[in-house]
């Protein structure tokens, strides 16, 4: 059995709540550890998570998770988004995890493409000045796509 070499990941946020982000981030930037290509296209929601505005501010989803083994009309609750995304930070910082906005930081620096998506960028009304310095530019779902064109690509949607 021949074994596949993935030379390419590329991710698919689509959903900014902070551990969506996170699982993003911190999959390419295991990638680059690993000399893999790595790229991150942000597309509907997840461009928040490159929105200079919102993207520090980013929440732990309470609501419709059920790994956080709390009953909706709990996760539902006024305060409780807010104190588990306390909670979920301090566990962090004890890790020595960088802010959303860091991290981005070191992943442009590691060399990990950082796209926004154009359709989700033209139907949210939003511009270039809105987005990060470290954005590499923003795409159309098929120049997305034409990235992935190479032998040992793998896409993930997160």
């Amino acid at each position: 059995m021949a074994k596949t070499v993935i030379k390419k990941m590329l991710f698919v946020l689509s959903k900014a709540t902070l551990e969506n982000a996170y699982a993003a981030f911190i999959m390419a930037n295991g990638a680059r550890m690993e000399g893999i290509e790595a790229e991150i296209f942000f597309t509907f929601f997840g461009l928040e998570a490159i929105q200079t505005k919102k993207l520090n501010k980013l929440s732990v989803a309470t609501v419709g998770n059920p790994a956080m083994h709390i009953p909706t009309m709990v996760g539902g609750l006024p305060g409780m988004e807010g104190f588990a995304t306390k909670m979920m930070k301090k566990e962090m910082e004890k890790l020595d995890m960088p802010p959303v906005d860091e991290f981005l930081e070191i992943l442009s620096a590691s060399g990990v493409k950082l796209w926004a998506c154009k359709l989700a960028v033209d139907m949210f009304h939003l511009s270039e000045k809105d987005l990060i310095e470290d954005l590499d530019g923003i795409l159309t779902i098929g120049d997305f796509y034409n990235r992935a064109d190479q032998e040992g690509t793998q896409l993930l949607f997160i």
